[in-house]
């Protein structure tokens, strides 16, 4: 059952989307009740999380819960706002799982500190955490709190949610059946923000969105402020203007935690080890 329900997770979500255009914008909120929560992490941490649910639960049927984590905000924010799509195609939101969706630790409504690609660590005692540990726990009370699953959960994502979907798989929880993680974020040393530690300069905006620490629950972007102001339609002359990396991080990301990880850590060491090892694990 588990192998055909991965095959099936993964088929789905690569064919179905031509699908999508099909569905009312109705259809969510006709089909599902929309519940939101805060679920506790082993170290009393609060995560934020939306759980959409059959409405036809009451007549004894019993869905498997499907599952995204993300960085990128769960919204809309409020039991009475419903999402006009749920999963990764249309297909899955017709069968009616459970939809789940989470801010990760420190996004977004959810409590905690953000860490990029958080490093998987050495669980030596029961308050150690990392993303594996987070998505053990939110399944654990899942099950526990959520009336009439099936015991079954998957879980699915695309480029950062990938990534939580792969280290997700580390949890080894047993009700987690299927996992999909689909281009997920490996290695910031050689993938995305640098290739080879040769910093890719068409990123250098892009810094705001994953280097400032909230400071209360946000239901929008808090980093806004943050971004680079456009001087000019000519990209070029901007970066020329700018001067070195070193000029550009002292003008505009001296507070930018990110930033200042990657400036710090111009070598491949420990520090881009560890958060591969998590992804690679």
């Amino acid at each position: 059952m588990k192998i055909h329900f991965s095959i099936l997770l993964v088929f789905l979500f690569v064919f179905g989307n031509s699908q999508d255009k099909q569905q009312p914008d109705t259809f969510v909120k006709d089909n599902f009740i929309k519940k939101e929560m805060y679920i506790p992490m082993r170290d009393g941490v609060k995560l934020f999380t939306s759980v959409y649910i059959p409405k036809d639960i009451s007549n004894k049927n019993k869905y498997p819960f499907l599952m995204q984590r993300t960085c990128y905000s769960i919204a809309p924010y409020g039991e009475n706002e419903y999402r006009t799509k749920l999963g990764p195609n249309s297909y899955l939101m017709k069968d009616k799982y459970i939809f789940v969706f989470q801010d990760v630790r420190g996004r977004y409504m959810s409590e905690g500190t953000f860490t990029n690609m958080t490093p998987q660590v050495d669980h030596k005692t029961k308050k150690d955490i990392d993303e594996s540990t987070d998505t053990y726990d939110t399944i654990e009370w899942l099950l526990k709190n959520i009336k009439d699953n099936n015991g079954k959960v998957g879980q699915y994502g695309t480029s950062y949610p990938g990534f939580y979907t792969a280290v997700g798989i580390l949890a080894q929880h047993p009700a987690l059946v299927a996992s999909s993680p689909q281009a997920p974020i490996s290695d910031f040393w050689n993938d995305d923000f640098l290739h080879n530690g040769r910093f890719m300069l068409a990123y250098f905006r892009t810094f705001p969105v994953f280097g400032v620490q909230k400071t209360k629950p946000e239901n929008k972007a808090w980093y806004t402020d943050t971004m680079i102001k456009p001087t000019s339609e000519d990209g070029l002359k901007f970066y020329r203007d700018m001067g070195t990396l070193k000029d550009g991080y002292e003008k505009y990301y001296k507070d930018n935690f990110f930033m200042t990880e990657i400036m710090n850590h111009t070598n491949y060491d420990e520090f881009w080890q560890k958060k591969k090892s998590a992804a690679s694990s």
